[in-house]
């Protein structure tokens, strides 16, 4: 029988690969809006890794999730910039799901 690839991602704060399932996903997905007005993003936490939109991938460590708010990692990835209130709760749910 012949064997699966492991689909592997880099850790925006740590910079290591990992196994795909080892890792949390940030997802920027586009809010609807009218015509002509300025395009809005929410960034969330996929826990599930199959939400739509942009993603980058973070440890399951709050450590790495603050090395890449750190170094702005996310915010070059995502092509947006990413308020603090926005880290937080990323860090909070991080936290209550360890």
């Amino acid at each position: 029988m012949q064997k699966r690839k492991i689909p592997m991602r880099k850790c925006m704060g740590c910079n290591e690969m990992f196994p795909k399932k080892e890792l949390v996903r940030v997802v920027k997905t586009r809010l609807p809006g009218e015509e002509g007005e300025e395009e809005k993003y929410e960034i969330s936490l996929d826990l599930t890794g199959k939400k739509s939109g942009r993603g980058a991938y973070v440890c399951r460590k709050t450590e790495c999730l603050k090395n890449a708010r750190k170094a702005k990692r996310l915010e070059r990835v995502l092509e947006c910039s990413i308020p603090g209130e926005v880290y937080d709760r990323m860090e909070r749910e991080m936290t209550e799901n360890e």
